[in-house]
């Protein structure tokens, strides 16, 4: 491949202080239509009975199943390296979005 062609290949990703730092999530709800998936991260405290969707992000269809592939493969390199992960059980959350619908 010649310069020019890596040059135009590349992406210049900017990445700024507030977003570098992350938000922590314990939850992720997925849902989809016929054209997007959407991925609210969500972070629930013990003994707390609110907790508020921290982050959303909002995928094609294609997109969404890029991003599956990837995290496959991400957990099976992390796997090589540090051993399987362990999935625990977690009780059941039981979840409240919205009003409830009403006759």
């Amino acid at each position: 491949m010649s310069n020019s062609n890596q040059q135009q290949e590349q992406i210049n990703i900017e990445l700024d202080e507030k977003i570098a730092e992350g938000i922590y999530s314990n939850l992720a709800i997925i849902n989809h239509s016929s054209s997007e998936f959407v991925l609210d991260f969500v972070s629930i405290m013990p003994g707390i009975p609110k907790a508020k969707v921290k982050s959303r992000i909002v995928l094609t269809p294609q997109h969404a199943k890029r991003l599956l592939k990837a995290i496959g493969e991400n957990i099976h390199r992390f796997e090589q390296a540090h051993g399987e992960i362990k999935d625990s059980e977690q009780p059941p959350i039981p979840l409240n979005f919205g009003p409830a619908g009403q006759a």
